[in-house]
Parts: C-alpha cells; structure tokens; sequence
C-alpha cells in the first residue's frame, strides 16, 4: 500500500483501528504494532536507567498528523502530546502547504561548539595566536575521545578563538571547538572534548581553564 499522509477518514475510526491502518500503511511487524498498542512499552527497569530518583512511569497520548509532504515524499509526523487541537491544527497547515507543494528543506552540516573559557591571561592577543598555531594538535586531541564518532565520519573539525580584552574578570579567551556529531544532538561527545583539551589549552596560553561546556549557539546546525 502507498502512502497518503491525507489519511481519509482517519478521524472516524477507533484508535484500534487507526493503528492497524497505520501498521498497514507502513508495513509495520505484528511486533512494531504491538509496542505501539502496549500502553506498557517502557519497562520499569529501562526507566530507572534513564533518569535519576525514578518512581514510576508517564503516559500521554500518541498520535499521528496527517496531510505532510516533505520533500515531495507523504510522510506521517508522529506526535506526542497532551492538549486538544495541537494534532488537527498540525495537520490543517500541512493541508494547506500540500496544495503549494508541501515543505521543502534542507540542512547543513551537524557541528556543534565546546566552549572552553580561559582566564589569567595577561596578552590575550598572543595566547589566541598561540592557540591557533597549535590547532592541528588541538583538534587530534579531541578527536582521541571519541573512535567511534571518527569512524562515522565526524569529529572535531576546528578550532575558533575569541578574545575578551577588557572583562570585570580581566582579559579571557574563549576558544570554540567545531565539531561534526553527525546524528547525535552531541552534548557528551564535545564536553568531553572540551575537557580533554583544558590542559593542553592551558599549558599553551599560561592561563586557567574554567568553564569547557557545549554551547547552546548552535547556529552552524541549521
């Protein structure tokens, strides 16, 4: 069966009977739709690993919207949430960008940044040129903390240095690693890189590192 993200007459029937429509249309295993249909998918024991202080477990309704078509390709755009409309709303915009064509997107490159706060600088200006002289060994050091990452084709990719000259603090650097975390939303991958360069960083510069966290700019991920 081709897919219709229009799905005629969806509303009508019962949720039974939307799941097994939906198993149909997307040829889901009898498995699939039975971890979809079990409002006990998440075992106890998974949750615990999860979270810290778990005491049970949560349930909202899952659903699908309708009408999407990405790319020129009908897709289902699967929704978890808790308040009425969101759902028919979703899928009324979807309707009527599909008589436009639908949506069309692109994306580029999944880089993420590590901050890496550097402080006690007394010539920030030559500490940054220091630093960049010295990237490529920046950059292989990174890269150690995460093979796995390497072998899908990410990794740290550069470096960025800015300077802050005049700070309540006094003069600080703030050196940006540029890394590619390919699908991962990444924040464990460049915290741990930006903790593993603090030392090198600090004994290239003569200064402190403070505070080496993923930065939440993420605008070279769009």
């Amino acid at each position: 069966m081709s897919l219709d993200s229009r799905l005629p007459d969806f509303r009508n029937l019962s949720p039974a009977a939307r799941l097994d429509h939906i198993g149909r249309l997307l040829g889901l295993s009898s498995a699939d739709v039975g971890l979809l249909a079990d409002a006990g998918a998440l075992p106890m024991e998974i949750a615990n690993g999860m979270i810290e202080n778990v005491i049970g477990k949560f349930e909202l309704p899952f659903a699908v919207a309708s009408n999407f078509q990405v790319n020129g390709k009908d897709v289902l755009v699967p929704l978890v949430v808790e308040e009425p409309s969101i759902v028919a709303a979703a899928s009324y915009m979807a309707k009527l960008a599909r008589a436009n064509g639908g949506f069309i997107t692109s994306s580029s490159a999944p880089l993420m940044r590590a901050q890496v706060q550097i402080v006690g600088i007394a010539d920030p200006l030559n500490a940054r040129l220091s630093l960049l002289r010295r990237k490529d060994e920046i950059i292989e050091l990174a890269n150690r903390k995460d093979q796995l990452l390497n072998s899908l084709g990410g990794g740290c990719r550069d470096i960025e240095v800015h300077t802050f000259a005049d700070t309540p603090r006094g003069p600080m650097l703030v050196a940006h690693l540029i890394v590619d975390v390919r699908d991962a939303m990444g924040a464990n991958t460049v915290n741990t890189m930006a903790e593993a360069v603090a030392p090198l960083m600090e004994e290239i510069t003569g200064g402190k590192v403070r505070l080496r966290i993923l930065s939440n700019l993420a605008d070279l991920r769009l």
